[in-house]
């Protein structure tokens, strides 16, 4: 982590769980548990039905509330999505884009995450896009030109200013919920090529800027180690966002200095 330029995130995305009634009681239980003098921007990402609830419980904490994902449209017959700005009414201000499971499932492709990409920089949101490659692509050797595709094809149409309000998730697919995380040292040389490519693509001054994330199974026990690497700001955490106490270790392991 570099914090001289910029932040560090600790992003937890829930996924589909928890109701209503059990962010409630996560709310109650962590915190208690939250350090303080905490210098991470900590963020809890949910389903849309949960935030307002979330917003409520979190009240006073460090936690922020975000979403999980948004439309790229503002208003229209598009039954059952979010639009931005209603994410931005509720006072939200961080929300994923192109996790994978919803390029798998929803058919999200580089080109719609792109238009969500804009959607989001245009409401005022700052969007956490998630860039990764399958097992087998990894093995084929192409992580590199894949993460360049997907990067570049997100960020079409991004300034460099805007840039700075963008936050970049690596998480490769084949670590995401399977219990396999990257080494320190691979997750670091794929988040140091993706900061690399943004130099070129814009300039040091805006890459050094952008806080680019680890997903893909970061827990308690190795999220010290990741967030040692300097070109890791943070992580965004799947199922160990879920329980309290280990989501509060993932945010002291944060708690480097440089």
């Amino acid at each position: 982590m570099n914090r001289h330029y910029r932040k560090t995130i600790i992003a937890g995305n829930w996924k589909m769980h928890k109701t209503a009634s059990e962010t409630v009681a996560f709310a109650a239980e962590i915190r208690g548990k939250m350090p303080e003098n905490i210098r991470s921007e900590v963020v809890l990402c949910m389903p849309a039905l949960n935030i307002t609830t979330a917003q409520k419980a979190l009240k006073g904490t460090r936690i922020a509330v975000g979403a999980e994902t948004m439309h790229y449209e503002e208003k229209g017959a598009f039954t059952g999505e979010v639009a931005a700005n209603m994410l931005t009414d509720l006072g939200v201000k961080y929300v994923i884009i192109g996790h994978s499971e919803r390029r798998q499932y929803y058919n999200e492709t580089d080109q719609s995450v792109n238009r969500k990409v804009r959607a989001a920089l245009n409401a005022g949101l700052v969007p956490i896009v998630c860039v990764g490659e399958s097992l087998a692509q990894r093995e084929m050797g192409v992580t590199a030109e894949l993460l360049a595709y997907q990067v570049m094809s997100a960020l079409s149409g991004v300034s460099a200013r805007e840039l700075r309000r963008v936050v970049i998730a690596y998480e490769p697919i084949w670590a995401i919920g399977t219990g396999k995380t990257a080494t320190a040292e691979q997750a670091q040389e794929v988040c140091e090529g993706i900061r690399t490519l943004l130099r070129k693509k814009y300039d040091a001054r805006a890459a050094r800027a952008v806080s680019i994330l680890y997903g893909g199974s970061m827990n308690a026990r190795n999220a010290a180690e990741l967030l040692a690497m300097p070109d890791i700001d943070g992580g965004l955490i799947g199922g160990a966002s879920l329980v309290p106490g280990d989501f509060v270790q993932i945010i002291e392991a944060s708690r480097q200095e440089d």
